[in-house]
């Protein structure tokens, strides 16, 4: 049996447009089939393919400096978020919308939203982990009303639907479909404007037709969801900070 060679890592420093310096993880994969470049909570991460010498990975870096640059960009506009404190005023996400954290006191501990406020019933004495497995399993039965109110739509048009379908956070994917047909799709798109969360979902379903990312695939995306590119947009700009937000809240 053919032994597979083991990841090689080392951090580099790299020195962004902007003038800013950040920390790189460079992985050589042997499973890799391109170069990618991702940001995930944990920072940016170029993984090299077998066959590709240091030279293309680093024009290739060189050639995506703007595109890490702005992923990197914090919006000093967006409202401080963390770990939420009982008791204290905060602000959460839902939806693309800011939500006011409305403390209540309770006989047991739940989460509901009330318009502009979400609403968190308090009992006298709360673990921080039950605060947050709570607020997890809130913005998953939202996340689920979401797609259960979407899927229906697009399935007319596909050879069939998935097989089942799991929302779980994900570190730097949006979402996935499996070769068995099974999608899964990241907890923190219930941050995110809908279109954005309704984006992602089409684009796993058009997996379906076609399982990559060819001028065939986007034609599909394009044929159930015009906006597409739009929201694809949003989701390189903002993505990082809702996947931060999600983390913060319920890990």
């Amino acid at each position: 049996m053919r032994r597979v060679r083991p990841q090689q890592r080392d951090t580099i420093p790299v020195r962004l447009p902007n003038g800013r310096e950040v920390a790189l993880l460079r992985v050589r994969d042997p499973r890799a089939r391109r170069l990618r470049l991702l940001v995930s909570e944990r920072g940016p991460r170029l993984t090299i393919p077998p066959g590709a010498s240091n030279d293309q990975a680093q024009r290739f870096l060189d050639q995506h400096l703007h595109w890490l640059a702005d992923q990197l960009e914090e919006d000093p506009q967006a409202p401080a978020t963390g770990p939420l404190i009982p008791g204290e005023p905060a602000q959460v996400r839902l939806r693309g919308e800011w939500l006011e954290v409305q403390w209540q006191s309770a006989r047991w501990l739940h989460v509901a939203q009330d318009g502009q406020a979400l609403l968190i019933g308090l009992p006298d004495e709360v673990r921080p982990d039950a605060l947050r497995r709570t607020l997890h399993e809130f913005y998953l039965s939202q996340a689920r009303a979401d797609v259960g109110r979407w899927l229906p739509r697009y399935l007319d048009g596909l050879p069939r639907p998935p097989r089942e379908w799991r929302i779980r956070p994900l570190t730097s994917l949006w979402g996935s479909l499996s070769t068995s047909g099974t999608m899964s799709l990241d907890l923190s798109l219930a941050l995110a404007p809908p279109p954005a969360f309704e984006y992602v979902l089409v684009h796993e379903l058009c997996h379906l037709l076609q399982a990559n990312h060819s001028p065939a695939f986007w034609h599909e995306v394009e044929l159930r969801f015009p906006d597409w590119r739009l929201q694809r947009r949003w989701l390189r700009e903002e993505g990082m900070d809702i996947k931060r937000e999600l983390r913060q809240l319920i890990q």
